[in-house]
């Protein structure tokens, strides 16, 4: 890691601020949390800060606001943005901001510190023949009825479905 490796968190959501921080203390950074647009800009001005993992929503502003000021403030930083609600148009303007990378939450710990420090991603190889639709759906039934004890009247509640509904699909055959 480069410099001091202090890196600025900003997020409004408490305990996803709590937890990504001990995460990333873990990670070797020293975590600077905020909650806010305004208590981040105050860090940034506070400290010299290496990174910065960006909530795109704030409750007081616009995380893509926030990345353009923090890359005017401290050009080298690396900048990541994250959010729950990723689009392509909104990655696209997070680069276009000055943020490295855009992120969906929740973010793994070892994926954002290697982003954050430009090491390659492993990429996730690709079954030859992914299970269907409907081979999934089938598989999920069974797993919540096997952990109902086999109870059907439980199992079509969990489920929300009817219970005469999820007979028929456990009397079937799995699904290819």
């Amino acid at each position: 890691m480069n410099g001091n490796n202090q890196l600025l968190l900003v997020d409004d959501d408490a305990p996803f601020l709590a937890s990504l921080s001990r995460a990333m203390e873990r990670q070797g950074f020293k975590v600077c949390a905020a909650s806010s647009f305004s208590e981040a800009l105050t860090m940034a001005e506070d400290a010299k800060l290496d990174y910065a993992v960006v909530d795109l929503r704030l409750e007081d502003s616009n995380g893509l606001e926030l990345v353009k000021l923090l890359r005017g403030m401290q050009p080298a930083m690396k900048i990541v943005l994250l959010t729950g609600y990723g689009n392509i148009a909104t990655a696209v303007s997070a680069i276009k901001a000055g943020a490295l990378d855009f992120l969906p939450k929740p973010v793994d710990p070892d994926h954002l510190k290697a982003v954050l420090l430009g090491k390659p991603i492993e990429t996730v190889e690709i079954a030859a023949n992914p299970m269907t639709p409907e081979r999934v759906r089938w598989e999920h039934i069974q797993r919540i009825f096997d952990e109902t004890g086999h109870n059907v009247s439980e199992t079509a509640r969990l489920l929300k479905m009817h219970r005469r509904t999820l007979q028929r699909i456990l009397g079937k055959h799995a699904p290819d």
